[in-house]
């Protein structure tokens, strides 16, 4: 059953009564993700924008953005995230940059600066409210007919990427439908044809505009299992859901299993858990170890991308009880119907066991599978399928999980008019895996700056998680030959130890 099918199933005959989407004490029923579905899709129907249209979503992790999801991927359309989590000068420009018909966003997000003068450049604004109200404003310009569309394109999702400036992602229905049977999605159907819910519930706590957050969502939905929404990451929140609803399996990234421990959550909470999956950064197999031995719960870790809409490879159950003593820190191994291979800079395939640039092909690439797609990662191989990620090509700074590129933080400091100069490092945390620190070179016509003012500017133009740890004041860097800053030496200069090779 094609992916658009079944989520458009679900809403016309899940039992309308039964709760789908849990938030916080809001709880929404399957007919409440139906109405509001329905009127998001005469909204946009009315001005022509029906299969194929890009619509853009400032995604919340509430109930009604789940429904708004939800109502996009069973019609066709095609989901342009937006993120919420950035300051209102970076989603304007995101906004200006996508030039979307019509954006749906709450009234939260349309009071920050500029956010709706951005929107109705291009298009229309849809108000979607904490009651399940859905309108759009009358707004002009006239929607136009001939706006770019995006056939066979389910989302468009703003990434990291792997070098420097955000990209947009496009992941086609076919990518969704592929991930979907590679992890075995349930999509059941009695006798008669009609869907049948599935049991059990699952807990979201990632942000729905990172690709974890809205694959949760999404899979949960499509399996027709409760979904439970938390705002973010909570020791206490994510327990009590735990407790509350009592699931078999859960995702968290390393540093959010680290916070559970620190906490010294009583085991019985999460006697319900069995498995727990990790992606985003490398999870210490100390960490997994604590996991299994302190609750019984198996960790295991998955590699993927938002480019392949998800996770390509990973340890299932069966692999960990098997392999898990002799294959600690290994990612996992290929899922169903994903090839991995390891070669030179130049494309050579390497031998079993010898480390290079990792590759990969799968149908849950945007070419389908036809070709290799080289990926950012340091990686190799062993002789039993088991793939070890042993660092990364680029200078992304894998931050809890998130991705924290040094320019984009040297960017921010050297607007600064006190700075002339600034270079940022990833430096190992116990926590969290890592963490950017930076070093300025002051101007020298102007009053010597303070860590902590750089450190307030950086909050009011950078994410909470690119915002640098520490912020040391140097008359100079150290630099290459070519007069690039050495990294190297940045990090003696700072007494900071290299970020860690896993493997």
């Amino acid at each position: 059953m094609a992916i658009q099918e079944r989520l458009a199933g679900l809403l016309a005959q899940a039992a309308p009564a039964t709760v789908a989407v849990v938030h916080s004490d809001t709880a929404w029923t399957w007919g409440q993700l139906s109405t509001l579905s329905q009127k998001l899709n005469g909204i946009l129907n009315a001005v022509a924008l029906g299969a194929g249209a890009r619509v853009g979503v400032v995604l919340e992790n509430r109930p009604q953005f789940a429904a708004v999801a939800t109502s996009l991927l069973s019609t066709d359309r095609c989901l342009t995230t937006l993120s919420p989590l950035q300051p209102p000068e970076r989603l304007c420009a995101d906004i200006d940059a996508s030039a979307l018909p019509v954006v749906v966003a709450s009234a939260t997000t349309l009071a920050l600066p500029g956010v709706r003068d951005a929107i109705v450049r291009h298009g229309r604004i849809i108000v979607l409210g904490w009651d399940g109200t859905c309108a759009m404003e009358p707004v002009e310009p006239i929607l136009a007919t001939d706006r770019p569309t995006a056939p066979g394109v389910a989302i468009e999702m703003l990434t990291s990427g792997t070098t420097g400036k955000p990209k947009r992602v496009q992941l086609t229905y076919g990518q969704l439908a592929t991930s979907i049977g590679s992890a075995r999605m349930p999509g059941k159907v009695d006798g008669n044809g009609k869907i049948v819910l599935g049991t059990g519930a699952t807990i979201v706590s990632t942000p729905m505009v990172h690709i974890g957050g809205l694959w949760g969502v999404i899979t949960s939905i499509y399996a027709g299992r409760r979904t439970v929404l938390l705002d973010r990451f909570t020791v206490p929140e994510w327990v009590d859901a735990v407790d509350t609803h009592k699931p078999r399996a859960a995702g968290l990234v390393p540093a959010a299993m680290q916070m559970l421990i620190d906490a010294d959550v009583p085991p019985h909470r999460l006697a319900s858990l069995q498995v727990v999956t990790s992606g985003t950064a490398p999870c210490p197999p100390a960490l997994a170890d604590t996991m299994l031995e302190r609750y019984g719960i198996r960790v295991l870790m998955t590699y993927g991308a938002t480019e392949f809409s998800g996770a390509v490879a990973g340890w299932t159950k069966a692999d960990h009880v098997q392999w898990w003593p002799a294959k600690q820190g290994a990612a996992g191994r290929a899922f169903p119907g994903v090839s991995l291979r390891v070669v030179t800079d130049q494309g050579a395939e390497l031998p079993v066991g010898s480390s290079g640039i990792l590759e990969i092909r799968t149908a849950q690439a945007a070419n389908g599978g036809r070709e290799w797609v080289r990926t950012s990662d340091l990686a190799r191989i062993d002789h039993d399928g088991f793939l070890w990620i042993e660092g990364r090509a680029d200078d992304a700074i894998i931050r809890g999980g998130f991705k924290v590129h040094p320019a984009v933080v040297k960017a921010a400091l050297e607007r600064h008019p006190a700075v002339r100069e600034a270079a940022v490092v990833g430096v190992p945390h116990e926590r969290l895996g890592s963490v950017p620190i930076a070093a300025v070179i002051p101007r020298a016509d102007v009053d010597r700056p303070t860590s902590d003012v750089l450190i307030t500017a950086c909050r009011e133009t950078l994410t909470p998680y690119e915002v640098p740890t520490r912020i040391t004041i140097l008359d100079e860097f150290p630099r290459t030959a070519a007069m690039k800053v050495d990294r190297v030496r940045l990090l003696e200069v700072l007494g900071a130890p290299p970020q860690p090779v896993a493997g």
